[in-house]
């Protein structure tokens, strides 16, 4: 455990942002399932969950989530099964 003041509130901090990340990662990876099961199942509103999805993507690169590359991987796969 630290002992000074500003090494307490990076702790503290490093705890609250992971937690936010974390929170943020698995809004993003359900959506993406979510997104992969309407399209294999052909639901009516897959193209809405794919877009969806794609936001959600958007939203996490934009937030430092992942990597500008991974995130244009993951929109083109949801392109594909939009497009499909």
């Amino acid at each position: 455990m630290p002992n000074i003041k500003s090494a307490k509130k990076r702790v503290a901090v490093s705890k609250t942002r992971a937690a936010r990340n974390k929170s943020r990662n698995s809004a993003l990876k359900t959506a993406i399932k979510k997104a992969n099961a309407a399209a294999q199942a052909k639901a009516d509103n897959a193209p809405e969950l794919i877009n969806d999805a794609i936001k959600k993507v958007d939203q996490a690169c934009a937030k430092g989530l992942i990597h500008k590359n991974n995130a244009a991987r993951k929109k083109s796969a949801l392109a594909k099964l939009l497009n499909a």
